[in-house]
């Protein structure tokens, strides 16, 4: 990920409804919730919903499936642990200490590929 990736990313997450979406999808897992189910949900009406959804997509947070005459979205948890890696990539790197930031493995993943070997261990002396 890049910077400009990471801007339309938090954008697109700087807004109450899409958060709520998100964090609700999050929570959906793998499985996801149709349309129907985010607009119950979060009391939003159709069109509201359409117009967070469209964002959301845009800034690759969310990815929408036809099945049957449904469709579900689900989170991409890809994209958003590379934008959580992206964010932390650099944390207490020149402190000299481990500032003992605990995350996700899937994120430690991401973040051991984008961080060359060297930095790696310069930032964990």
């Amino acid at each position: 990920m890049n910077s400009e990736t990471a801007v339309v990313a938090l954008a697109a997450l700087a807004q109450a409804s899409r958060l709520a979406i998100f964090r609700l999808l999050v929570v959906a897992g793998s499985k996801g919730m149709s349309v129907g189910k985010i607009a119950e949900k979060l009391e939003l009406p159709a069109a509201t919903l359409s117009f967070h959804m469209k964002e959301l997509t845009h800034a690759g947070l969310i990815q929408g499936t036809q099945e049957g005459k449904f469709v579900y979205y689900r989170a991409r948890f890809s994209q958003m642990n590379e934008l959580l890696a992206f964010l932390a990539e650099h944390c207490c790197e020149d402190s000299g200490i481990d500032c003992g930031l605990d995350l996700p493995a899937c994120v430690e993943e991401k973040m051991q590929r984008r961080v060359p070997a060297r930095k790696r261990s310069a930032a964990r002396v």
